[in-house]
């Protein structure tokens, strides 16, 4: 490939689906509706008009939550699905990682799997049996690859399917949520083969809800949602955007629309100006700085949360009694031990809400992951999880 050339370059892409509307298979209600005008399905766009190139040696994230187009993407750069609008240019052998297995048969022994979906990747008997020994050793099921597939566990299976799909020389892959395969020792092994891809310069596409692997892996990524890449940059930014994304549905009530405020776009002027980690040792101290340019009553929330999901968020007026109804600058102080935590990290960001706590005004600033170490756990090593701070528990009868 030359050096100028992009490993994948996708330009205006776009892919829909028809969805039945009717479940009627009848000949005569479908050609009433045909004459009528009346369509039987509805059209469904999970990627629209995408646009992004890879270079050679990049390992490229693509994040977004569920539904918002990522694994049609995958499979449409895979040549699985056709794209309707715009076109995909691969220069280089691709291997997908998308549906892992496909093609095992359940009736199969395992070993007798590895050779059917050896073919299937384009290897001959021979290559396969110089390289059976390695595909099992990494599977770790030596004492089963007589059983037959039917009883095998599904982690089995995926780790099975894995360590075969690895044997496949290719200049691309495309990794869909395998990072996650098979229990924790397992993973181990599945992270250090694929950090030995990244030294070995191959080009990479993950699709994962694993910001941690975004941040350690990727060079490059983009955030999609609703079809639509809406933002695309350096990994921490974007891991950083879509976690905070996230954040926000979990801390956001959803009333319904009738119950919404009637506030303008223009009167929603409320914002936060700064916010800051004052103190790292033992105590984390966040110093809050907001204004609302009306006099709605406005409150700020400090929010901690890991990989999207929200640990504990600190409400000023509900745990605190304050709020603010004017348009002045105000500031408030958020204490809280680290002793509370086990040991992890975690990020943490603040937010504005109106007084009934229906509306999230914004969203600014301070979105960082917190290292939080406990030099000394108040409960040894007895308590996992995150918050070590369990509360209290009263026996009645």
């Amino acid at each position: 490939m030359a050096k100028d050339t992009p490993a994948i370059k996708v330009t205006n892409l776009s892919k829909s689906f028809k969805i039945p509307l009717d479940s009627s298979n009848g000949i005569k209600h479908k050609l009433i509706n045909l004459l009528k005008g009346i369509k039987g399905y509805r059209e469904f766009t999970p990627i629209n008009d995408i646009s992004f190139q890879i270079e050679d040696g990049d390992f490229f994230g693509i994040v977004g939550r569920n539904g918002s187009g990522k694994s049609t993407l995958l499979k449409t750069i895979a040549g699985i699905y056709s794209p309707d609008k715009g076109g995909v240019e691969v220069n280089g052998k691709l291997v997908p990682f998308i549906e892992l297995g496909v093609g095992f048969s359940p009736e199969l022994s395992g070993r007798e799997n590895v050779f059917l979906n050896g073919a299937l990747l384009g290897f001959d008997k021979e290559q396969m049996e110089a390289m059976y020994d390695d595909i099992v050793d990494f599977a770790e099921l030596h004492d089963f690859m007589e059983e037959r597939l039917k009883n095998y566990s599904s982690g089995m299976q995926v780790r099975l399917a894995f360590s075969i799909a690895i044997r496949a020389e290719a200049d691309i892959l495309l990794l869909d949520e395998v990072l996650a395969v098979g229990d924790e020792a397992f993973q181990r092994k599945c992270d250090e083969y694929f950090s030995s891809l990244k030294k070995k310069g191959k080009t990479i596409i993950l699709v994962t809800h694993d910001m941690d692997a975004v941040r350690k892996y990727c060079n490059k990524a983009i955030l999609i949602k609703d079809g639509r890449v809406i933002a695309d940059g350096s990994p921490d930014v974007i891991a950083d955007t879509y976690s905070l994304e996230n954040m926000q549905e979990v801390v956001m009530d959803k009333p319904d629309q009738e119950d919404q405020p009637n506030i303008s776009k223009s009167s929603i002027k409320a914002k936060i100006t700064s916010d800051r980690i004052l103190n790292n040792t033992d105590t984390l101290e966040i110093e809050v700085t907001y204004y609302n340019s009306d006099n709605r009553e406005v409150y700020p929330k400090v929010v901690i949360y890991h990989q999207g999901t929200t640990i504990m968020g600190a409400n000023a007026k509900v745990l605190y009694n304050i709020s603010t109804s004017d348009t002045k600058e105000h500031r408030v102080k958020y204490k809280l031990p680290l002793d509370s935590f086990n040991q992890g990290e975690a990020n943490v960001t603040a937010v504005l809400f109106d007084a009934e706590n229906k509306i999230n005004l914004s969203t600014y600033g301070y979105d960082k992951k917190i290292p939080i170490i406990i030099k000394n756990p108040k409960t040894g090593n007895k308590i996992g999880g995150i918050i070590r701070d369990l509360g209290t528990m009263e026996f009645i009868e």
